[in-house]
């Protein structure tokens, strides 16, 4: 089921993947160079409401406008502000997830929003190369129970780059910044997507 929300930003869509007995909803927003169909957001959308999660999958205005490019992270942060009444609708905690430009959108809006927690996934460090542009201090600043899951060949960063901090990390291994693995990897895709989900179910659990 999907509905259109209107934001100061423009219309956003959320479509809810929805539990049968949720006790919780985790809204996971896109990253600026894709959209909801994600393989990380499918997974979890496939994987998470046998578990009692209502997952809800926002798009962005710009992507539901049809644009090709992602506005300035402002205009972001207002568009994710503007469905979280629709995500806190039914009445249950709100877990506050993203990929990768969403997920920083997840990390700055958490604290104001009453987010139940943060699910960073393919959390960008710093753009690919430029280490000194550090956005550590969005995860940091969070301000409630966080998830990194992050590929082990993220080039806007490895797990071993991320700093120390009151945060979980789980690294799929041989993933890149889409937890694409390579054919000649260990482990193949279905298993590394197995591991996000994984992870992700583990820790949902522990947050009570």
């Amino acid at each position: 089921m999907s509905e259109i929300v209107e934001t100061e930003a423009g219309d956003a869509r959320i479509t809810w993947h929805e539990a049968k007995r949720a006790r919780l909803v985790l809204a996971a927003g896109h990253g600026a160079g894709g959209g909801i169909e994600a393989r990380d957001l499918e997974a979890l959308a496939a994987a998470l409401p046998a578990h009692g999660v209502t997952v809800a999958l926002v798009e962005q205005p710009w992507r539901v406008a049809g644009k090709k490019v992602a506005p300035a992270p402002k205009t972001l942060d207002t568009g994710w502000r503007g469905v979280w009444p629709a995500l806190a609708g039914p009445g249950l905690p709100v877990i506050s997830a993203g990929r990768s430009a969403g997920a920083r959108v997840a990390c700055r809006t958490a604290a104001e929003l009453g987010a139940h927690a943060v699910l960073a996934l393919s959390f960008p460090l710093h753009p690919p190369g430029k280490p000194e542009k550090s956005r550590a201090e969005e995860l940091l600043g969070a301000g409630v129970p966080t998830l990194v899951v992050q590929g082990g060949n993220d080039p806007f960063g490895r797990p071993a780059e991320f700093p120390q901090g009151a945060y979980d990390l789980v690294e799929v291994p041989y993933g890149d910044h889409g937890f694409a693995v390579p054919k000649r990897a260990e482990i193949t895709q279905e298993r590394a997507l197995e591991i996000l989900t994984g992870a992700v179910r583990q820790w949902v659990a522990s947050l009570g």
